[in-house]
């Protein structure tokens, strides 16, 4: 550390507005200081104490702040562009409206976290904990969060367009802080993430990989599934009431009781998926390929124009689901095909 500044540099300091751009504060203890609008740009601040500190509007643009302890530092409106948060202790942290583009925070801490309508664009999230976090309306387009814990996290509103969530956890065993209701998801990459009992009414998710995602029990009510990758899925008791899921590809998938009442299901790849139990009033199956589909027990579906083994077999079966049986001969068909 400069010399010069070893008589500033303690806890509780009031270096509000102070210029401190490039300074070497490595290991520097500043747990409660004031902070608020400081320029900290390019400053080194690996393992630095920071705990309680006061941050608003501070400018810590391409600042070096791994392994540092901003356990509930105040960073409202802070500037982190392409800040580097390695390891860095962000638990209870308020980052309302920071501006954290490219900035990396792989596994970071940042339990019940405040970053409503943070900028996280662009941000490297791998592996980061953000359980119990508010994410509402956060911008979190192109975002890395490939095995990033997000249970119990608020993303209501916002936006994941094309975010990378491989391997994801965002189970919300209370719903209301698992909320991702609006949210974008555009061609996103969710690729195995756990998706259990997650509120997804009305989500964005056109595009989207879901190859192997667990959405048991989901509610997915009314969103936009066009052209989603859904293959091999779990999907029981997933209510999909009115949700577009035309082109989808749900080869191998899991509908065991899932609602499908209303569901736009045209043009979609559904050979070989477990359709025993589910509930298909009023769902559009035109073109809809159920060749070797399990589907006894399924309810109310009108299968006209639905590719099954052929056309006279097609019909009988329309008119035996409607009746509510299933052909047995159809029930535990084997797909020959590859998946």
């Amino acid at each position: 550390m400069n010399p010069e500044l070893e008589n500033i540099i303690h806890p509780g300091a009031d270096l509000e507005d102070a210029d401190l751009q490039d300074q070497d504060l490595i290991h520097a203890s500043l747990k409660g200081a004031n902070l608020q609008s400081a320029d900290l740009r390019h400053a080194k601040l690996q393992h630095a104490n920071l705990e309680d500190a006061k941050l608003e509007g501070a400018k810590l643009l391409l600042a070096d702040l791994r392994g540092a302890n901003l356990r509930a530092a105040k960073l409202e409106f802070a500037r982190l562009h392409s800040a580097n948060l390695r390891g860095a202790k962000l638990v209870f942290v308020e980052l309302q409206h920071a501006n954290l583009e490219n900035a990396n925070l792989e596994n970071v801490n940042l339990r019940g976290a405040i970053l409503e309508r943070a900028k996280l664009f662009h941000a490297n999230l791998e592996c980061a904990n953000l359980e119990d976090a508010n994410l509402r309306s956060a911008n979190l387009c192109e975002a890395e969060l490939v095995g990033a814990n997000l249970k119990k996290t608020n993303l209501e509103k916002a936006d994941l367009g094309f975010a990378f969530l491989c391997r994801a956890d965002l189970r919300g065993a209370n719903l209301q802080h698992a909320d991702l209701q609006d949210a974008n998801l555009e061609n996103s990459d969710l690729r195995g993430a756990n998706l259990q009992g997650v509120f997804l009414c009305y989500a964005q998710l056109q595009g989207a990989n879901l190859r192997g995602a667990n959405l048991r029990g989901a509610n997915l009510r009314n969103t936009n599934l066009k052209d989603v990758g859904l293959v091999g899925a779990e999907l029981e008791d997933a209510n999909l009431k009115d949700a577009d899921l035309d082109g989808a590809r749900l080869r191998f998938a899991d509908l065991r009781n899932a609602n499908l009442e209303g569901a736009n299901l045209e043009n979609v790849n559904l050979r070989g998926a477990d359709l025993r139990g589910a509930k298909l009033e009023g769902a559009k199956l035109k073109n809809a390929d159920l060749r070797h589909a399990k589907l006894k027990g399924a309810r109310d579906a009108n299968l006209t124009g639905a590719i099954l083994k052929d056309d006279d077999k097609s019909k009988s079966l329309g008119k035996m689901l409607l009746s509510g049986s299933t052909p047995p001969a159809l029930e535990d068909e084997e797909d020959d095909d590859d998946v």
